[in-house]
Formats: C-alpha cells, sequence, structure tokens
C-alpha cells in the first residue's frame, strides 16, 4: 500500500525541516558582519547563542500544542482527549523534563560549537554516533540486551563514523571551514552524542511510560533549554578562554552577537531558519511517527544526511571525494541494521524457498 498524499507532505516536511535547520546553523556561521568592536567583519561564531535559537524554536512546539488543545477544546465534542497531536496525560510535573533539557542544552552547545569548524554534512553524519553510546547505557542502566544484529550495526556505524573522519582530516587544506581543526570539531560532535545518549536513557526510563502528548514533550524541554542557557550566557561572558573569535574574549559575547546580528540582515535570517525549522521538524517528527512509524521517520532522517551532503556539494561547503561515499554507505547500513530496518538471512531464505516452491507447483488448466 501506497502513501496518502498527507503522509507524502509529511516526509517532505521533515526532510526538509530537518536539513534547512542544519544548513541554516552553518550558513549563520559562515557569514561574516562587524561585531561589538567596530573592526574587521568576522564570521559568525556564537554557538551558546545559537543553541538558544533553537530551545526557543522547540518552545514554539509547546505554544503550537496549547493553540490546538483549546482550538479543539472550544468545538466541546471532546475532541481535544482523541486528537493525535494532544491526547495523552496532560497532568504531570513539568520537571520531570529538566533533566533531559539540561542533557538536551550540553549536547546542542557542544554539537554547535563542533559544527563552527567543520562541514554540515560531517554534522550530520557524526549525529548518527549516538546509537553506539544509548545502546551501551541501555545495557547498563535499563538492563536491556543487545543482540548480535545490533552489534554488527554498531561496527558498521563506527567504521562509517571513522571513514567520515579519516576524509576529513585527509582532505582539509588550511581554506576549507574550519582549516586544520576541522578534526577537532568532529570529535566534539561525536562526543557531544555521549549526552544525547543519557538524555534518550533518561527520558526512556523516566518519561516514556507517562504517555505525555510529544509536541508538550518537546515544549516543555525547550522552555528548560532556553531559561537556563539564557541565564548562563550571563557569566560565559566573564569567562574568559583562549584563541576566542569574540573582541571580549569570551566563552559567549552576547552584545557582539547581537552587533553582529544587527549589522548584517542575513544572519538574522539564518537564525530564524534555526528557530522555524526545529519547530516544525518536531511537528514533521511526531506526525510521521504516528501516521506511519518510527522505522519510516529513521529512513527520512537518512535521506535529510544525503540532502545536506548534496546541497554542501552544491554550494562548494566541501569538495566531492570517493571516501565520503563509503562512510555514508557504511553509516546508513549500520543504523538501518541496527533499527531492524533490513530483512533477516532467514526471512530472505524463506522468500526464496516459498517463490521456488510456488514455481514448481503446476498450473490448474480450467
Amino acid at each position: 500500500m501506497g502513501w496518502t498524499s498527507k503522509q507524502v507532505i509529511i516526509a517532505i516536511i521533515l526532510v526538509a525541516t530537518g536539513s534547512i535547520n542544519t544548513i541554516s546553523t552553518k550558513w549563520a556561521n559562515l557569514m561574516k558582519s562587524v561585531g561589538s568592536d567596530n573592526g574587521e567583519p568576522r564570521e559568525f561564531n556564537h554557538p551558546f547563542f545559537q543553541a538558544c535559537c533553537m530551545f526557543f524554536g522547540e518552545f514554539l512546539c509547546l505554544l503550537c500544542f496549547k493553540a490546538i488543545y483549546y482550538w479543539l477544546k472550544r468545538k466541546q465534542d471532546g475532541s481535544e482527549d482523541v486528537h493525535d497531536l494532544v491526547k495523552g496525560n496532560r497532568n504531570f510535573n513539568p520537571f520531570i523534563f529538566l533533566p533531559p533539557a539540561m542533557c538536551d542544552m550540553i549536547g546542542t552547545s557542544l554539537m554547535y560549537v563542533g559544527l563552527n569548524f567543520t562541514f554540515a554534512s560531517s554534522f550530520q553524519m557524526l549525529r548518527g554516533a549516538v546509537i553506539v553510546f544509548v545502546a551501551l547505557l541501555s545495557v547498563i542502566f535499563l538492563g536491556r540486551k543487545v543482540t548480535l544484529k545490533m552489534w554488527i550495526g554498531i561496527v558498521l556505524t563506527l567504521s562509517g563514523l571513522v571513514v567520515v573522519g579519516l576524509c576529513d582530516v585527509m582532505y582539509t587544506s588550511d581554506d576549507t571551514p574550519g582549516g586544520s581543526n576541522v578534526i577537532i570539531g568532529d570529535l566534539i560532535i561525536f562526543g557531544a552524542q555521549v549526552v544525547v545518549a543519557i538524555q534518550m536513557v533518561v527520558e526512556e526510563k523516566f518519561v516514556n511510560g507517562k504517555d505525555i502528548p510529544p509536541l508538550q514533550a518537546v515544549g516543555w524541554e525547550g522552555i528548560f533549554g532556553f531559561v537556563t542557557l539564557c541565564i548562563l550566557l550571563i557569566p560565559f561572558y566573564f569567562i574568559h578562554v583562549p584563541q576566542a573569535t569574540n573582541p571580549h574574549g569570551a566563552l559567549e559575547d552576547l552584545p557582539d552577537a547581537l552587533y553582529q546580528i544587527y549589522n548584517n540582515f542575513w544572519i538574522a535570517i539564518a537564525l530564524t531558519g534555526t528557530i522555524i525549522s526545529i519547530a516544525f521538524f518536531n511537528f514533521a517528527g511526531i506526525s510521521v511517527t504516528k501516521e506511519m512509524s518510527a522505522t519510516t521517520r529513521m529512513v527520512l532522517d537518512s535521506v535529510r544526511i544525503l540532502f545536506i551532503y548534496l546541497f554542501s556539494l552544491c554550494v562548494k561547503w566541501q569538495e566531492f571525494h570517493e571516501l565520503q561515499i563509503l562512510g555514508f554507505v557504511l553509516l546508513i547500513i549500520g543504523m538501518a541494521i541496527y533499527n531492524d530496518l533490513l530483512p533477516s538471512f532467514a526471512t530472505i531464505r524463506a522468500l526464496f524457498r516459498r517463490d521456488r516452491d510456488d514455481a514448481l507447483v503446476p498450473n490448474e488448466s480450467i
């Protein structure tokens, strides 16, 4: 049975907004603007401010949830209790989302730091490392058993990630984005997946069983992440770090970020793209899971990696190298095996046996 037109539209929105989110973030990083020192234009290097924008986009999911809920409630036909986007447990303590939100805040901030040094496609591919750490943490804290098939998927995923990292090291010159620090960006993104995996395990252990509407869950994590990170921007301004690109030499220079946005309208456009795309991406992701399956969502996420890679080649953010294709293929196959998207050998053998038996059955004459 094929997809309905509604399912096709949702799938396109998921791939498009997910791709736009990564592309717009990298685009902002590459743009130059005059900062608070009124000196020469500099690249927009403000990962913590960009993480704030991302969390604000997630917060919009909560506003969307509230709008849908109260619109359905006004109908007075009970539809607010059965509609897929709002049905579920709405009586819970929001602070259960504080721990995963803190993990999300740390992981996202680290990944945005890494994105400043590496390619957008590498950023997206390296996020696939999360399945490795989720599997290990699930065994330790959730008592889950990792099957042989899943271990094969993990090994192939790791192999793909190693190839991606080697490609970045072998084919990076001083003229490419991030220069000789590309491998540092890759390692930061890879390490951030440990925090993302902790977030997923915490959500599964303490949140998943409470039947909370997904849009509401994403929104509350967005609120906690946004408020916490906004508060942290104050001490970050007074923490000095070596090789900082902002004039104050701070871990994050909020005034400089605002100055650069004011002096370059296109940076504001890129950040707006980050905010809106993450909201629609979460909305579309939840819809895909409900309308189709979580497996379909994983397949579409793989398409997003390919789209970002092709876009990066088209706009010359990076050059094409054959080794990148090998890394991409290994990564996708590994993720597919881990998520049980490929048929087992027993299933394939059974299908061949059934086709053979059908071929041996003589046709009945009428």
